[in-house]
């Protein structure tokens, strides 16, 4: 073998490591700028479900706030007229107005089980709302405001507590084994004593209809 042979298949050799080189060099590139973009969507991904649970978390809680200051609201104008004192009705009000705004809110976003509980206490707090609004003018027997008191320190007080223990569980703070159960229990319960007690109602408006004729 010549000399000169010899130099050119040392130099294909070199240029040939160099491009062997290269091309390893490249693809390590890539595969490095893969993984760092798979890094960089799985922390997107993360960051929005994170502002996603931040989001539902403040929904719950203000869902929540809400429903126990409409009740409370409530409440508390049913006691004022069993003392005879006149309430801000403005109170009652705005109560009502701040759990129509953030239910509505909710009734696009909740999970369909938990949507079911906050109906079936947006239909209660309906009619602890009628309550008030069917107080009479005049004087009214000790049995009927104790029965007024009933429903919001009972089943509308009960009805409230589970739409927090629903909003708990479905964020995953509360975990209970038997949920399932008490929650169908708890909801068939608010259902049963709110369509007696707006019976109740309904019967008394016909009684004041009829006596006004």
């Amino acid at each position: 073998m010549t000399t000169l042979a010899v130099a050119l298949i040392g130099v294909g050799g070199a240029l040939g490591g160099t491009l062997g080189g290269a091309v390893l060099s490249e693809r390590a590139a890539r595969a490095q700028a893969a993984e760092q973009n798979r890094r960089a969507d799985r922390e997107r991904g993360e960051e929005r479900s994170e502002q996603a649970l931040q989001a539902k978390r403040e929904l719950y809680a203000q869902l929540n706030t809400a429903a126990r200051a409409y009740r409370v609201a409530a409440r508390d104008a049913v006691e004022a007229a069993g003392r005879g004192e006149e309430m801000d009705p403005g109170l009652l009000e705005a109560a009502k107005e701040a759990w129509a705004e953030q239910y509505s809110q909710a009734q696009m976003t909740l999970a369909q089980d938990v949507l079911h509980v906050a109906s079936a206490l947006n239909r209660a707090l309906g009619v602890g709302y009628s309550v008030v609004k069917q107080l009479p003018v005049g004087p009214r027997s000790d049995a009927a405001y104790q029965r007024d008191r009933r429903w919001f320190s009972g089943p509308l007080s009960d009805g409230v507590y589970l739409l927090r223990v629903v909003l708990r569980h479905d964020l995953g703070v509360e975990v209970d084994p038997d949920f399932e159960r008490t929650r169908a229990r708890m909801l068939s319960a608010l259902d049963s004593e709110r369509d007696a007690f707006a019976h109740t109602l309904a019967a008394e408006r016909g009684d004041a209809s009829r006596r006004a004729r």
